[in-house]
């Protein structure tokens, strides 16, 4: 079925757009003056008005979904009514780029941890799924939008694969697959595209854009690194935003080429403090800023927070109340041309509120998504079940070879006792990594890792059958001084990622991950140590969010217990095989250099 899933992509029936009726507007109407008792009235609240940037007391009118009034003098009547008790009432915060499969959850058992932290809508890149499974593994993951007491709309994926020619994936999406799936009701945008697309002028991915840009929907941009020219390039091509910005610079001249820049707080890349730092410091206008996650673990945002957390930290950093919650919601919604559907507090639109007792820590006592109380107290008012997934979704971990630990051998071109190699150098709490040259021993025609010195071997096995391939390379940085580590999701072709001190380690751990049909595992002297099953595609668990969460604290447990070092060792893990963040990828197929979006040898060539 997933080799299928590009040619299927267009029997997938197209679903209608979602439309405000005759009835609906005339019944919203009428309900206004009077002829017809509201549903809810929130009483006694502050209101946080992101359009005329005032705070004040007033009641809040809603029907079948919307706000009716927000106007202290409208007195209607309302079948329930709920005394607020001054409570700040704000709109319902928007993540402008994030990925459910990053998180390991499925998209309902997502619901219990970002809804009681006040976030109502996702704007989701499902391009991890649709990697592993095509259009239909997107349609899978749609089926759960009817269960979910938040908003899911997608950034429709643009690379799949990310780097053709560069590694193995499980899919196709071409321009005709992603000119269907932009017509669904959910979709909003074209999903992350990178600068090698357009700096090397590939029709291909022009098509995507144009038949966007048609349909008057907008282009997410990916450029992490480029500046000047090729920035400007980048930009003309009718990308509107970018989530990748990690310096001072990066965003000013993004905002200088009319890009939005989606401030990102991930668990590894902690780009807030630094870019709206810079805001302030050079004064520069908010307009253009928003906020998203992109990939951030569960257990973190149930600790530390989510959208809500970025209004807050901003806040403290020095941004204005209620221009810390326009980040979060009216930029967003006006970015998304959605304005006139979420976004704000006012007449007409969907009633996606939060009530907040402290403006300051942002933390809701109630959520209301589309008029309908769904979490209190920091817990969903109902369980969020989640649903049945189709088997052959669940697998698509099919090893061509046996792994054993030969697959891991770098044969030396050098007779000499030591060789020079490139090293992927990580950087801590950032995806982006640096070139390291390394002069690493050589025994019997191959050569070793050294991890006294922090240099491990790095692999990654292509896991969907097709060519048996495993690409091999070295990384400093995750400080193992025993094991092996390893997890069924590297972006973006999501093949198995394996780090090791030793390679019986790490064939053991590449054996745990088919036997689970994906997931992650800590292995010592062939030993698991921890482990977690993924069968959503290998890359989300079917248990809740709770159990996530304890599983993954025992695997960075175990990870840790080895010497690993890094606040999300397995986010890090993840990212490493990156073909399309500087400076350097491992796919499949071998070492990648990023901005030259070209395969180069491991080992380094003598002159």
């Amino acid at each position: 079925a997933i080799g299928e899933a590009g040619a299927n992509a267009m029997k997938i029936q197209r679903k209608e757009k979602a439309m405000r009726t005759f009835e609906e507007i005339k019944d919203t109407i009428e309900t206004g003056l009077g002829k017809h008792p509201c549903d809810l009235k929130l009483q006694n609240v502050r209101l946080v008005n992101v359009y005329s940037s005032e705070i004040y007391n007033t009641d809040i009118y809603i029907k079948n979904g919307r706000i009716i009034s927000i106007s202290p003098e409208a007195n209607l009547e309302a079948q329930e009514v709920v005394e607020c008790c001054g409570q700040f009432a704000v709109p319902g915060l928007i993540d402008t780029h994030m990925h459910f499969e990053s998180t390991m959850l499925s998209p309902e058992a997502l619901a219990s941890v970002v809804v009681p932290q006040g976030t109502t809508t996702l704007c989701a890149d499902l391009m991890e799924i649709a990697n592993v499974a095509g259009a239909d593994g997107l349609k899978a993951m749609l089926d759960s939008i009817s269960r979910l007491p938040y908003r899911m709309l997608i950034e429709v994926s643009s690379r799949v694969p990310t780097a053709p020619g560069l590694e193995t994936n499980g899919a196709y999406m071409g321009a005709e697959e992603v000119r269907a799936i932009m017509d669904w009701q959910e979709s909003i945008s074209l999903g992350e595209l990178d600068p090698s697309k357009i700096l090397l002028v590939k029709d291909e991915y022009i098509e995507k854009i144009a038949d966007t840009l048609a349909r008057r929907k907008i282009v997410n941009g990916h450029a992490i690194g480029r500046l000047g020219q090729e920035l400007n390039v980048y930009a003309s091509a009718g990308i509107s935003d970018d989530h990748e910005c990690v310096t001072e610079e990066e965003l000013l001249q993004r905002l200088r080429v009319g890009m939005s820049v989606l401030v990102r707080e991930g668990s590894t890349e902690r780009n807030l403090d630094a870019l709206i730092g810079g805001v302030l410091r050079e004064k520069l206008p908010l307009d253009n800023l928003m906020f998203c996650t992109d990939d951030k673990h569960a257990g973190e945002i149930q600790r530390e927070g989510h959208i809500n957390y970025n209004v807050a930290r901003a806040m403290e950093l020095g941004v204005g109340e209620i221009d810390a919650v326009k980040l979060a919601t009216l930029n967003a919604a006006r970015h998304f041309r959605l304005e006139d559907e979420i976004g704000s507090i006012t007449p007409g639109r969907l009633a996606d509120i939060l009530l907040v007792e402290d403006l300051r820590e942002m933390k809701p006592s109630q959520v209301y998504f589309e008029g309908r109380l769904v979490a209190k107290d920091c817990k969903l008012i109902q369980t969020c079940e989640v649903g049945e997934y189709p088997e052959w979704l669940k697998n698509t971990v099919k090893l061509k070879q046996l792994i054993t630990e030969k697959s891991f051998r770098v044969p030396a071109r050098t007779d000499r006792p030591q060789t020079q190699v490139t090293v992927i150098d990580l950087i801590d709490r950032q995806i982006i990594n640096k070139r390291l040259i390394a002069t690493l021993p050589c025994v019997n025609g191959e050569i070793l890792a050294d991890p006294v010195h922090d240099i491990l071997k790095l692999a990654i096995v292509e896991r969907y059958g097709k060519t048996g391939g495993v690409g091999v390379g070295f990384v400093r940085g995750f400080g193992l001084r025993e094991g092996a580590m390893a997890y069924s999701m590297s972006h973006d072709h999501h093949n198995i990622v394996v780090v090791g001190v030793n390679e019986l380690d790490m064939a053991q751990s590449v054996k745990v991950i088919q036997e689970m049909q994906g997931g992650l595992c800590v292995v010592r002297n062939g030993e698991v140590m921890a482990k977690m099953r993924l069968p959503i595609g290998g890359l989300m668990s079917e248990q809740d969010a709770g159990t996530v969460m304890r599983e993954l604290d025992g695997l960075n447990a175990a990870a840790r217990s080895l010497g690993c070092r890094g606040s999300a060792p397995f986010m890090t893990l993840s990212f490493i095989s990156l073909p399309t963040v500087p400076e350097l990828g491992l796919t499949d197929m071998g070492l990648v250099d990023v901005l030259e979006h070209r395969l180069i040898p491991v080992e380094i060539p003598e002159k």
